[in-house]
């Protein structure tokens, strides 16, 4: 049995469609930036600490290849850094250099904006019922950890 919400759309349509409007908000600021989505998305997951490859991985849903050529391109933009993983000596960590940190913090702020814009018309309490209900999502699926936009 579908669960209809507003709109009549049922609550997996509606999250589809949802995922694709966050979708296209990251694609304009990547292009606003110089970027692809992926490169921005990357940039914003490193915002709140240097991460490892297999966690990068995962989070972005892609495979260890296509992960090491989108940080490679990265790391040539001189946005990312490789570093050492302080609890293992055998690993790395990518981090985000100076530049990648200032242009990960402009451009997460220009899809905070637009996303935040997006939701304007809906109440407070609806806006964080909204929040919370993602999280508990996330949450439970192991997608917890990105704690900004990405």
């Amino acid at each position: 049995m579908a669960v209809q919400v507003s709109g009549g759309l049922g609550m997996a349509d509606a999250l589809v469609r949802l995922s694709h409007v966050v979708q296209h908000v990251f694609a304009d600021v990547a292009r606003e930036h110089g970027l692809t989505s992926q490169q921005l998305q990357l940039l914003c997951m490193l915002l709140a600490e240097p991460l490892g490859m297999t966690e990068l991985s995962r989070l972005m849903h892609l495979e260890r290849s296509s992960m090491t050529g989108l940080v490679d391109r990265v790391e040539k933009r001189g946005l990312v850094a490789r570093v050492a993983d302080p609890a293992d000596r055998r690993a790395w960590r990518v981090a985000l250099t100076e530049d990648g940190t200032r242009l990960a913090d402009v451009a997460h702020d220009d899809v905070v904006a637009k996303l935040d814009s997006m939701t304007g018309r809906l109440e407070r309490d609806d806006r964080d019922r909204l929040a919370s209900a993602v999280a508990l999502i996330l949450t439970e699926h192991g997608f917890a950890r990105s704690a900004t936009v990405t």
